[in-house]
């Protein structure tokens, strides 16, 4: 189950859409803004294939 966020880039703070895998359950993984190329850590909670909170942190 796939779901569309909207998150800000803890580097650049520009807003972009990612899309994350409910059914994979709580994930932390890193991935790059989209804006300023510079790797973010999303950390993702789920309940039940449904959406809990997203944070996201610099990766250092």
């Amino acid at each position: 189950m796939l779901e569309e966020i909207s998150v800000s880039c803890p580097y650049c703070g520009e807003k972009f859409e990612t899309t994350v895998d409910l059914s994979a359950g709580d994930q932390n993984y890193i991935e790059d803004c989209y804006v300023c190329c510079q790797p973010i850590q999303f950390d993702i909670k789920t309940d039940n294939n449904e959406l809990v909170s997203v944070s996201t942190d610099t990766s250092e």
